[in-house]
């Protein structure tokens, strides 16, 4: 049984993301802002990779961001 990776995040870290997915200038730190709030948020990682941002992603991608 594989274990589901999740993100908690304190209310300024979660601003913080915000503020960078709607204002950073580079796309890549967008992305990757937008897919950590999905997961923060209770969507899965394997799902946000493949759906849930601009550019379907590896997983495993996702789980390196998750990872830093």
């Amino acid at each position: 049984m594989a274990i589901r990776r999740t993100l908690r995040l304190k209310t300024r870290e979660q601003r913080e993301l915000e503020h960078y997915r709607d204002h950073e200038a580079r796309p890549y730190v967008r992305e990757r802002c937008s897919a950590m709030l999905k997961i923060a948020a209770g969507e899965a990682p394997h799902a946000v990779a493949r759906q849930g941002v601009l550019k379907p992603r590896d997983p495993d991608t996702l789980y390196g961001w998750l990872a830093v």
